[in-house]
């Protein structure tokens, strides 16, 4: 039925869970696995001066934020290996989860997304909006959304 399922994670508890899932399903359908994380660019704007720093600390942020998010990818992808999946990995850099997911899919020609109910707790979801919501009403794959 799916011939490639993309999975977003943020390695939270919750994304686990829905790793974990779509590697089962991956595995039931024979399907090949797009594993996906959006790192975020370092938000200067946000701070508008009010933290100076300059463009090598920047770039070191970001640089170790793409690290980190590459070893959680690469965790998964051992996992799914293990399990018989075949599986590629993406980071994305961008500020807009939503988009880079929809993006990614559309790229990557899947037919599937499988991701958490959320990611982000508190205000930060307050102010940034569902990723979730967003990618379910501007979807034309079906979404597996879990909880």
């Amino acid at each position: 039925m799916f011939k490639k399922i993309l999975v977003a994670t943020d390695g939270s508890t919750l994304s686990r869970k829905a790793v974990k899932c779509a590697i089962g399903m991956a595995r039931t359908h024979q399907a090949e696995l797009l594993v996906v994380n959006v790192v975020p660019r370092y938000p200067l704007s946000y701070f508008e001066g009010a933290v100076a720093f300059s463009a090598e600390e920047i770039g070191a942020i970001e640089s170790r934020w793409s690290h980190e998010a590459q070893d959680l990818l690469d965790g998964v992808a051992e996992r799914a290996n293990a399990e018989g999946v075949r599986t590629r990995t993406a980071a994305i850099s961008g500020d807009l989860v939503a988009q880079a997911l929809l993006l990614a899919a559309k790229k990557h020609k899947c037919d599937l997304i499988v991701m958490a109910s959320h990611g982000r707790k508190g205000i930060k979801r307050l102010l940034l909006g569902s990723e979730t919501q967003h990618v379910l009403t501007h979807s034309a794959l079906p979404v597996l959304v879990l909880r």
